[in-house]
């Protein structure tokens, strides 16, 4: 355990020694605060952040691709990848250890939208409890998004690959679960509404329900995308 938080520490550091960490997280705060004020910041207009979680599903489509596709790509490219492996830490504990990274850098990316809270406080009494199963859900989907991000960065060496390959992922996902049930009949149309990740999100968490199922929905994929990762890992230390 030692060695992963070690792992995640080391990567959290990576993102602020260059300049692409900083322009994920301005990009982010510029077009999170831009629709906080376009949907919230109106007269009459309910005192909540549905809009600001359900638009930002959609940013971290392509931001989170943007977080995660340096993890294990720069390492294949700078040659690191196998020093690091003759360290005394497992597969699994080097690919863990980046993504927890990741989700560390993705938390301080969120914290300074805490801010809108005040905003709203200022304005009017904002049902908390909806908030913070909004950005619960928003940490899952991020979480998974991220996952499979350390599992294409595992796979392409080149940055630019594995972020266009987790995007185009996402994008097709989304396009098949969330939009192809509406021109299918059942059953299809329901496995497929089950299996979307925009779905359990916008049901759930964005209307501040909190749901066991969909918990689990998200940590199964999570799992999924990171035991891939760590198998693609190891099939490099035998080549």
């Amino acid at each position: 355990m030692t060695q992963t938080i070690a792992i995640a520490r080391r990567e959290l550091l990576a993102y602020f020694s260059t300049a692409v960490g900083y322009v994920v997280l301005a990009l982010f705060l510029l077009m999170s605060g831009m629709l906080f004020s376009l949907t919230t910041l109106h007269t009459g207009v309910e005192a909540t952040m549905r809009s600001f979680f359900d638009l930002s599903f959609f940013l971290l489509l392509f931001i989170a691709p943007a977080i995660s596709m340096r993890l294990l790509s720069e390492e294949m490219r700078l040659g690191t990848l196998e020093s690091l492996m003759t360290c005394p830490v497992s597969d699994a504990q080097v690919v863990i250890g980046k993504w927890i990274g990741s989700v560390g850098f993705f938390v301080l990316m969120l914290a300074p939208t805490l801010l809108y809270l005040l905003v709203l406080e200022w304005y009017s009494s904002p049902d908390y409890g909806s908030i913070f199963a909004g950005y619960a859900g928003l940490l899952l989907v991020g979480g998974l998004y991220l996952a499979l991000g350390t599992l294409a960065s595992a796979i392409w060496p080149s940055q630019v690959l594995a972020y266009l390959v987790a995007v185009f992922f996402w994008l097709l996902f989304v396009g098949l679960t969330s939009w192809l049930p509406r021109f299918v009949g059942d059953p299809w149309s329901d496995i497929l509404f089950r299996m979307s990740v925009e779905q359990r999100y916008s049901n759930d968490f964005a209307k501040g329900v909190i749901d066991t199922s969909t918990i689990v929905y998200f940590a199964s994929g999570m799992v999924l995308f990171l035991t891939a990762a760590v198998k693609i890992v190891e099939s490099r230390r035998w080549r």
